[in-house]
């Protein structure tokens, strides 16, 4: 059995399981991880989640109650949290931002083009709150498709901004797979790589606390 790591969108898969009239909170992380390891037959080796986190401007329930979330997540078996704070951002801004993630990169000559093409080239003139989370996870899952840190990728998140990462990962022979909520899943995602979307019922029977 193949090993995966998963990288989750935290923030996207908070936002579509409200719209979907799921509280986020009820969500049992080791069973929806397991389900989407069944659905494609492979064995888990790492969770990645990432998450950008209020500050205490933005009001110490949200706050502390997102740190106690966070805490309980980082319990669970293989999962790594990874967080960043909210921010607002310019263009200019981030695309500094993205720059020194990659600069951070140990990427060969031939690799640090690609990367940077496919990276930089996907911001768009974004200036409402930060994306830079997402961008960290980009950058992740390159660096884990170019130097082989598993056999099977699997995004979660029907954002369709991660494509050109796992259009990179697909050209260093990774072998990617995108899974989501149904609602708010992509369909450029869904086109062009293996899927799993992920329905309210099938969530409401197998991934939910007791």
């Amino acid at each position: 059995m193949e090993k995966a790591v998963i990288f989750i969108d935290g923030n996207n898969l908070y936002h579509n399981l409200k719209e979907m009239n799921i509280k986020p909170g009820n969500l049992d992380f080791e069973k929806f991880v397991k389900l989407i390891c069944n659905k494609f037959n492979v064995s888990l080796n790492e969770v990645r989640y990432y998450n950008s986190v209020p500050t205490l401007r933005d009001g110490k329930k949200l706050y502390f109650s997102h740190l106690k979330f966070l805490d309980e997540l980082k319990k669970i078996p293989k999962f790594n949290v990874i967080i960043r704070k909210l921010q607002v951002h310019s263009t200019k801004e981030l695309l500094k931002e993205k720059q020194e993630l990659i600069d951070s990169m140990d990427l060969c000559n031939s690799c640090r083009p690609v990367v940077e093409e496919n990276i930089l080239g996907a911001i768009g003139n974004i200036k409402k709150k930060e994306k830079g989370i997402d961008v960290k996870l980009a950058v992740d899952f390159i660096d884990y498709a170019i130097n082989r840190k598993a056999e099977i990728l699997i995004l979660v998140s029907g954002d369709a901004d991660f494509i050109p990462a796992l259009d990179l990962a697909e050209e260093k022979e990774a072998k990617v797979i995108s899974a989501s909520l149904a609602k708010g899943y992509s369909r450029q995602l869904r086109d062009k790589f293996k899927f799993f979307a992920i329905g309210k019922n099938k969530i409401m029977e197998k991934c939910l606390k007791i």
